[in-house]
């Protein structure tokens, strides 16, 4: 499944003339204190290198790149894809991704964003007010995108490495409390709050959550997200594929 939805982001790249690059072995090697971790036995006992975070090396091109959309291996985007998603992004933002409770979804998946929010964010409730039908305003960091001089204002000449190594990242990484499950998307979520920077909420075509999505067929980009709980564990590609065709 990911050498298919990798292959579909490179087509894409091609398209709309951006660069591909594709990282399939660990660069930052983050790795949670094993004195101070709730995350597996296996990451306390053998100090192993968490894949959640290898996403932020994206950071260090900032010198090559104006622009960086960083797309999980989960991501398949459509042959047809029309917009480009580059333009659509623009350059007033520092950064951009799908708010999840703004995607059209089914009831049971705006249940589990609700408790998401409370488990993740509750602690936060002036950055992330929970609504009582929507929960908290959170971004989905399947896919992100970001400006890199803006950027800079933000990370200033730190490196992937050491913006992950911030005291105040600390818990997210090491995940301790209700984070022990957390990725990434937490530890944004909250520095891009935080911080107040400015963001811009993507349309959700462009991270359609495959089986939380009710309008899937109108996503360019579709995000077979917890791929452990999809039929053979998504292995079936072309089932689907015929899946979000259909």
């Amino acid at each position: 499944m990911y050498d298919t939805c990798c292959k579909s982001v490179r087509d894409y790249a091609n398209k709309i003339g951006a660069t591909y690059i594709r990282q399939t072995e660990p660069i930052l090697n983050i790795k949670p204190d094993p004195g101070n971790t709730n995350r597996s036995l296996e990451c306390q006992m053998r100090e192993v290198p968490l894949p959640i975070f290898e996403k932020e090396n994206a950071f260090d091109y900032r010198d090559r790149f104006d622009q960086i959309c960083v797309i999980d291996a989960d991501v398949y985007i459509r042959p047809n894809a029309e917009y480009d998603i580059f333009e659509d992004f623009g350059t007033e933002h520092a950064f951009g991704a799908v708010v999840e409770r703004e995607m059209p979804i089914t009831q049971i998946y705006m249940d589990k964003i609700k408790n998401y929010s409370r488990m993740q964010y509750g602690q936060w409730p002036d950055l992330f007010p929970i609504d009582f039908a929507t929960g908290s305003e959170f971004m989905n960091m399947g896919v992100m995108i970001f400006n890199s001089k803006l950027l800079d204002s933000y990370l200033g000449t730190e490196s992937a490495k050491e913006f992950l190594g911030r005291s105040d990242f600390k818990k997210f990484v090491d995940g301790v409390g209700p984070f022990k499950w957390s990725t990434d998307q937490t530890l944004l979520n909250w520095w891009i709050k935080d911080t107040g920077m400015s963001y811009k909420k993507m349309h959700w075509k462009y991270n359609g959550l495959y089986t939380a999505n009710t309008k899937i067929n109108e996503c360019q980009f579709v995000h077979f997200f917890l791929k452990d709980k999809l039929p053979n564990r998504g292995e079936n590609v072309d089932q689907l594929l015929k899946d979000i065709m259909s």
